[in-house]
């Protein structure tokens, strides 16, 4: 019997009506202002219609100064309030839960958006001279860190959002604290892990002060850092069981980051839905599920892992064996909007094309994984680019293009990320 269609019961009393999460993922919507749009309502409307249980925003910001990328939601102020409340009206409908991503770069945020970026220290991240040296922050900007946090996720409970997540994964901010690679600080945030993780915990217990027990509080945490010297599996352990202490209602487990972006793992797989499934198969496809059955020894509290499932088995399996309660999903929603409903009532209406969704995260426009370093590079910020594109496309009412080229894609999405950029920085002066 599947569980997939059942409803999950979190700590904190909330109920989401079933086992499938819309995964994060950046949207790139928010006018120059940096505030939310009617294509942010609109594209979580056709999502919410779909009949996901749980669905999670792309990075909502702290810092206006510091983003992501252009486009980027940023609260600072009550400033964008009927927006927000827009946003969290239409990605609630049809009893779904939408929950506010909360995040802040730190030194992932490129050139053309920041020259000035911040970190836990003064670690450069190298990647084809995209991102400029940052510096450290100091202690009191920390503590005015540890505040946004908290006031972001009271605008977020206050505009009607059912819940928020805490990003302290893929090498952002909170990431870089917990790394040692990228944390070489001496002072109380710097040192052995347990210093690492205290800008985390102080934030998790910020917002919970903010929004009160009985509203969803998240953390998306890496299980590794896949990087030697980094943020490893063992630390991961530790850090959640302190999450646990603090009183969390999910954990969403991940990994990776820019220079080592396991969450975007692309490994083929040409397994039709009803195929036979192996031990082998479950692995590849979900590819952070092992972190997870050594992290439920530890953790009571739900788990959503997120990262590689592309079959309806796969999903059932992982949850019939607890390794995890909710399935986390995301490129696929790229292409089809009511992927959970489809599943969920077994009725594929468009069956190659719904095949083709649950497959399009480790899609390869560029064929098998080449030796060259550059066409490596090109093959994943194209595969980023086309997604993100057809999130636009979602936004404004169209159906995705399936016959949108990667390197097309590519140009488009650099063009108008500079073009966003330039907006923005106009109306800072």
């Amino acid at each position: 019997m599947s569980k997939l269609d059942q409803p999950l019961t979190l700590p904190c009393g909330v109920a989401i009506k079933n086992r499938l999460a819309k995964a994060s993922m950046t949207e790139g919507l928010a006018d120059p202002y940096l505030r939310a749009t009617d294509r942010h309502a609109r594209l979580y409307a056709r999502w919410a219609d779909g009949g996901t249980g749980l669905l999670l925003t792309g990075n909502v910001m702290v810092d206006r100064r510091h983003l992501e990328r252009p486009g980027n939601v940023a609260i600072e102020d009550r400033l964008g309030v009927r927006q927000l409340e827009a946003w969290a009206k239409a990605g609630t409908t049809n009893n779904t839960q939408l929950w506010m991503q909360i995040n802040h770069p730190g030194r992932q945020t490129p050139k053309f958006v920041t020259r000035a970026p911040v970190s836990a220290s003064d670690v450069e991240l190298k990647l084809s001279g995209m991102f400029a040296q940052p510096r450290a922050l100091k202690e009191p900007e920390i503590e005015d860190i540890i505040d946004r946090f908290g006031f972001v996720a009271r605008i977020a409970r206050e505009t009607g959002f059912t819940g928020v997540q805490i990003h302290a994964a893929h090498g952002y901010l909170l990431s870089q604290f917990l790394s040692p690679l990228t944390n070489i600080r001496q002072d109380q945030y710097g040192g052995n892990l347990k210093a690492r993780a205290k800008l985390l915990l102080d934030i998790v217990r910020n917002v919970r002060s903010k929004v009160g027990s009985a509203f969803p509080v998240s953390v998306k945490l890496n299980s590794a850092d896949f990087q030697k010297g980094g943020f490893s599996a063992e630390d991961c352990t530790r850090v959640v069981g302190w999450l646990v202490e603090e009183g969390i209602d999910l954990l969403e487990i991940s990994g990776g980051s820019y220079e080592q972006p396991k969450m975007f793992d692309m490994a083929g797989d040409s397994r039709k839905h009803d195929d036979p499934l192996t031990a082998s198969t479950t692995r590849r496809e979900a590819y952070f599920l092992d972190y997870a059955r050594q992290i439920r020894k530890i953790c009571p509290i739900p788990l959503l892992v997120t990262g590689g499932f592309r079959t309806r088995a796969a999903m059932d399996s992982a949850l019939q064996e607890n390794a995890c309660d909710l399935i986390g999903l995301a490129r696929p929603y790229c292409v089809a909007t009511d992927l959970a409903e489809q599943m969920l009532t077994g009725v594929m209406t468009e069956t190659p094309r719904m095949e083709k969704a649950l497959r399009l995260g480790r899609w390869r426009v560029l064929g098998p994984q080449s030796p060259f370093q550059m066409i490596k590079m090109i093959n994943g910020f194209g595969q980023q680019a086309w997604f993100c594109e057809q999130i636009k496309r979602l936004a404004d009412g169209q159906e995705a293009d399936m016959k949108m080229g990667l390197l097309s894609a590519l140009r488009t999405f650099q063009a108008n990320e500079k073009a966003a950029a330039k907006a923005i920085q106009i109306l800072a002066r």
